[in-house]
């Protein structure tokens, strides 16, 4: 086993300023080093905490500016764009002084990781894009309640299917961090391949989220929309996209598509996971990202 690590990256919480911003990060585990960023925009990060990878890998976990112990931008809940985010990432990359490190962005953070990597490939040794989609225009609203009334025919006949479905309608209306909490505990049913097999576990989850409201307008009120498809082909890091065939948000469809517009990448397609196959198939996730970390630490 290797060493513990010692400064910014020695094992617990740690705050870094950027722009004037406090950011908090969390050091776990040991290993080449792969930093994580969660999603939403606006979901505190310990719900992306993958204890099986941190026995193979030092998972640096930031908890992005506006959310959970990091400051909040004068703009808030605006201004947290792709642009802004990436920013943060390569002061803490810089901060960590440990050379090029793998990313690994989930979800939103996956959108985030992406934009990361087409801008900042100096910084990299390689990019997971862990449930993330090459465009999240009005197309990637579509796709999410087309899956997400498969989701609901799939479970009719469970009586606590429609209040899933109220929170995926409230969604549009959220407005503050009280709404966003609500509206993410309210959906996470459908977000796992079958919440009604372990409910107590994933009641836990659901219990325990934290989230901020962030608006997804940038500082002059306007969509940070984006579509990454012309620039994918280009880049220049290795890639690991990892889809869970059951997840109702950025689906096999668009982890399909990610795969075929890189250059160099690897399809890891978890069959038996919705949005978080780090806690549904924890081994086989831990397992093939912690083997795509060692050979680009090794290249």
């Amino acid at each position: 086993m290797a060493p513990p690590r010692t400064g910014p990256l020695t094992e617990g919480v740690h705050t870094l300023e950027v722009d004037g911003l406090a950011l908090r990060y969390h050091v776990h585990g040991t290993g080449p080093v792969c930093v994580a960023h969660p999603g939403g925009p606006g979901i505190a990060w310990e719900y992306l905490r993958a204890r099986e990878l941190e026995r193979r890998v030092t998972a640096v976990y930031l908890e992005p500016a506006g959310t959970g112990g990091s400051d909040r931008l004068a703009t808030h809940p605006h201004g947290y764009t792709r642009g802004l985010y990436s920013r943060h990432l390569a002061a803490l990359i810089d901060h960590l002084d440990v050379g090029p490190v793998h990313l690994l962005g989930h979800s939103h953070g996956g959108f985030v990781a992406q934009y990361h990597a087409l801008h900042r490939p100096d910084q990299l040794a390689g990019v997971v894009l862990y449930e993330s989609a090459p465009a999240n225009g009005p197309e990637f609203g579509e796709e999410m309640i087309r899956r997400a009334g498969e989701f609901a025919a799939r479970e009719a006949d469970r009586p606590d299917v429609q209040p899933v479905m109220d929170a995926f309608a409230s969604i549009p209306a959220i407005a503050d961090d009280e709404s966003m909490v609500a509206a993410a505990k309210g959906v996470l049913p459908a977000y796992v391949a079958d919440y009604w097999a372990d409910t107590p576990r994933w009641t836990r989850l659901r219990e325990a989220l934290r989230a901020t409201y962030i608006s997804g307008l940038d500082e002059n009120g306007a969509p940070d929309l984006f579509d990454d498809r012309r620039a994918l082909p280009g880049l220049k890091v290795p890639a690991l996209v990892v889809v869970g065939r059951h997840d109702v948000v950025c689906g096999v469809r668009w982890g399909r598509e990610l795969h075929e517009l890189l250059p160099a990448s690897r399809l890891l397609l978890l069959n038996h996971s919705g949005h978080f196959g780090h806690l549904e198939e924890p081994e086989g996730f831990a397992h093939e990202v912690a083997s795509f970390v060692a050979a680009g630490t090794n290249r």
